[in-house]
């Protein structure tokens, strides 16, 4: 069995849009157990009941941003070894360090295509 076939993903996005690229992407892909939240709340939420291999978040997003939701992430042993990859549009030195100081293990930067998604994923989990 594929590790696609296998692989948890949630991914977490306010706009309907961009979360509708991340999950067409991943569906490409051949990923099939995705699920989505709008915000770091709900995210937090999902991932109390049914944990994942892998969190897919926007960074810029209201109440809890994609950094607060890894930091939250990160606390809670439920959670914490799940990998992350924050998307943003702002790909701010001071973000990215911050990132990486919670422990964010990839970043994307926005626009991106299915191909930049696809090698950042395998650079986390490994080869699809």
């Amino acid at each position: 069995m594929a590790l696609r076939d296998q692989l948890k993903v949630l991914v977490v996005d306010d706009m309907s849009t961009s979360r509708g690229l991340i999950l067409q992407a991943l569906d490409a892909m051949g990923i099939r157990q995705v699920g989505y939240a709008v915000d770091g709340q709900g995210a937090m939420g999902i991932l109390e009941k049914t944990p994942v291999h892998l969190v897919i978040s926007d960074y810029n997003m209201p109440g809890m941003d994609g950094l607060q939701l890894l930091h939250a992430m990160r606390k809670n042993p439920k959670t914490q070894r799940s990998g992350f990859i924050l998307i943003t549009g702002r790909a701010d030195k001071e973000i990215i360090e911050n990132g990486k100081k919670l422990g964010m293990n990839n970043f994307i930067k926005k626009p991106f295509q299915p191909q930049d998604l696809r090698n950042c994923i395998e650079a986390v989990v490994g080869r699809l």
